[in-house]
C-alpha cells in the first residue's frame, strides 16, 4: 500500500452532546468513539496519525497520552474553529514530517465521532487513491440524509459536487447519496487548502470544497461506496450515540457467535468490545460482560450475571445474577 498518514478531525465543540466531556470521549460498546476510529486505521500501518483537537482538546490529549508515547500518534491544534478544511490544514506540518522530501504518499482523513467505519473500507479508499495525484471520497446511500452533504453526480456518473445540507436546493435535498466524511488526498492537499473560501452559509472553510478545487485543476477525483450506510454514522448527540453503540454491540455479538460462542437470546447479551471469549462458551440471557473480562473455553455464565474486569477460567460456571468486579471464577 502507498505510504500514508492519517488525520482524524476531532476539534468540534460537540454542543449537541450537552456535556462537559469532549464528544469523541463518549463511549460506545465500552470504548471512546475516537478509540474505535483509531483501531480501524491502525491495521493499515499509517506512518503517523494526527488527531486535530480544539474545544476541550486537553481532555483528548490526556485520555490518549499512552498511545502518543511512541510518537506515531500526535496532536495538532485548531485554535479557531473555522471549519473542516481549516482543521485539516492544521495537520500540515505533522503530516509532511512523516515523509521524505519528494516522497509520494497520501493523506487519509477520518472523523473522530464516526466509530463504525471498518478497516476494509478504509483500505479500499486508500487503494482507490493509490500514489498518484487527486482525491478520493467515501460515499453512502442512507435512509435519512438530513443534515448531511449530498453527492451530486455528473451525467457520466462521476462526482461533480458535494453540497452541504444548508446550501442545498430542494432538488439536491432529495438526493440520498451522501458524503461520508472520509477522504484520501495526495500530499499536495495542504497547498490547496490555502485556496478554500468562506463564501457559504456557515462562513467556514469546508473540506468538501477541495473537490471543486481538484476538479478545477484537472486532477482526478474518485468515489468509493461504503459497504454499509452504517459505516458513516456519526454520534453528534446522545440519541445518535445510542445508535452507534447498538451497531457496535450487534457486530461484537455476531463475531463471537461465528467464532464458536453460544448465546441464548443473544439480543439480551451485552459485550464490551474489550471482552475476550473462547470457544464453546455459553452466555445465558441478560449477561453483561464489561471491561477486560475474559471467559475461558467451555465456561458458562448464568442468566443476568454482570461481570466487569473479571476472569472466568475454562470450564467454570458463573451462577445466575452474579455481580462481580475484578474477580476470578475457577472450575469446580
Amino acid at each position: 500500500m502507498t505510504p500514508f498518514a492519517a488525520v482524524v478531525l476531532a476539534a468540534g465543540a460537540g454542543t449537541r452532546m450537552r456535556s462537559s466531556r469532549h464528544k469523541v470521549l463518549h463511549e460506545a460498546a465500552g470504548a471512546p468513539l475516537l478509540e474505535h476510529v483509531l483501531r480501524a486505521v491502525e491495521p493499515l500501518g499509517p506512518r503517523r496519525v494526527v488527531v486535530v483537537v480544539g474545544h476541550l482538546g486537553e481532555q483528548v490529549r490526556e485520555r490518549f497520552a499512552a498511545r502518543a508515547a511512541d510518537g506515531r500518534l500526535v496532536f495538532a491544534e485548531q485554535r479557531e474553529l473555522l471549519g473542516t478544511g481549516h482543521a485539516l490544514w492544521q495537520a500540515e506540518e505533522q503530516v509532511l514530517a512523516a515523509f521524505a522530501p519528494g516522497e509520494r504518499g497520501s493523506v487519509l482523513v477520518l472523523v473522530g465521532d464516526a466509530p463504525l467505519v471498518t478497516s476494509r473500507t478504509l483500505e479500499r479508499l486508500l487503494e482507490a487513491q493509490g500514489d498518484g495525484p487527486g482525491m478520493t471520497l467515501l460515499t453512502a446511500t442512507v435512509p435519512d440524509p438530513t443534515g448531511l452533504g449530498r453527492i451530486v453526480r455528473a451525467p457520466d456518473g462521476t462526482v461533480e459536487r458535494i453540497v452541504e445540507h444548508k446550501d442545498a436546493s430542494p432538488q439536491e435535498l432529495a438526493i440520498a447519496e451522501v458524503n461520508g466524511g472520509f477522504y484520501a488526498f495526495d500530499l499536495g492537499v495542504f497547498a490547496l487548502c490555502r485556496r478554500l473560501s468562506r463564501d457559504n452559509a456557515q462562513g467556514e472553510l469546508y473540506i468538501t470544497e477541495l473537490l471543486d478545487i481538484y476538479r478545477a485543476e484537472g486532477l482526478p477525483t474518485r468515489a468509493v461506496a461504503a459497504a454499509s450506510h452504517e459505516e458513516v454514522l456519526a454520534a453528534n448527540d446522545r440519541s445518535e450515540l445510542a445508535v452507534v453503540d447498538r451497531v457496535l454491540r450487534d457486530r461484537a455479538r455476531r463475531e463471537w457467535l461465528l467464532a464458536g460462542v453460544t448465546m441464548i437470546a443473544p439480543e439480551t447479551v451485552f459485550l464490551d468490545d474489550t471482552v475476550r471469549l473462547s470457544r464453546d462458551v455459553t452466555l445465558h440471557p441478560g449477561v453483561h460482560l464489561l471491561g477486560s473480562t475474559t471467559v475461558g473455553e467451555g465456561a458458562t455464565v448464568g442468566p443476568y450475571a454482570v461481570l466487569t474486569d473479571c476472569r472466568v477460567e475454562a470450564g467454570a460456571v458463573v451462577p445466575p445474577h452474579t455481580v462481580a468486579v475484578g474477580e476470578t471464577f475457577r472450575a469446580a
